[in-house]
């Protein structure tokens, strides 16, 4: 049995001192975790060996022009930072851009059940107990009565082509799962991932990592 001994006066002030330093550097190192996102990204493609990103323009199909609200414009947002960030440059208007980009992002929910991964589970009469929540502490951490949960899986994929000839140049996909739908920051990351490579090609998938803001 390992017995903690915590020591009296002064020594007990610094002690708690290191302690409270100690869960500090814990706490921000948790959080610069969670301010990184990791993508699975794959790039396909051959663009011209020399050729510069140029000028584009971002081109809507019709199912993106009847998008409620702002999501379309949410989702462009993303694209244009992370377009501008490979080196490509917004058409000025009414001038003929170097390629058209199209564009799409999706956000998919699963509702799973207990019974769907019965290492994370254990019966105890009509209910279920996961780990990782508050409630009632076991013998792993913290753990509280579950049911079921939902779990999200975000695409994001954009297709560059050559505005003269049509041609497809580039593709880049980037897939992510989480607890949550993410948002307009987090699409506007996958995007990053995937053209943080560009002009380079991996048509393997590959893990990405972007600094969220």
């Amino acid at each position: 049995m390992n017995t903690t001994v915590r020591p009296a006066g002064r020594d007990a002030a610094r002690w708690s001192c290191a302690v409270g330093a100690v869960l500090m550097a814990a706490s921000l190192a948790g959080c610069a975790s969670l301010k990184t996102l990791t993508s699975e990204v794959s790039t396909f493609g051959n663009w011209p060996a020399g050729r510069p990103a140029g000028s584009y323009v971002i081109e809507r199909l019709p199912s993106q022009q009847a998008a409620p609200g702002g999501l379309q414009a949410d989702v462009e947002q993303g694209a244009h930072q992370a377009l501008q960030t490979a080196g490509f440059a917004p058409a000025a208007p009414g001038a003929q851009p170097d390629v058209v980009v199209q564009i799409g992002a999706r956000v998919t929910r699963y509702d799973r059940s207990p019974w769907d991964d019965p290492l994370w589970w254990r019966p105890y009469g009509s209910r279920w107990m996961g780990p990782g929540w508050p409630g009632v502490w076991g013998p792993y951490g913290p753990w509280r009565w579950r049911t079921e949960s939902s779990e999200y899986q975000r695409e994001v994929g954009l297709l560059i082509r050559d505005k003269a000839s049509g041609q497809p140049l580039y593709e880049a996909r980037a897939r992510t799962d989480g607890i949550t739908a993410g948002g307009p920051q987090v699409i506007a990351a996958m995007f990053s991932a995937a053209l943080k490579d560009f002009p380079k090609v991996q048509n393997e998938p590959h893990d990405v990592d972007i600094q969220l803001p």
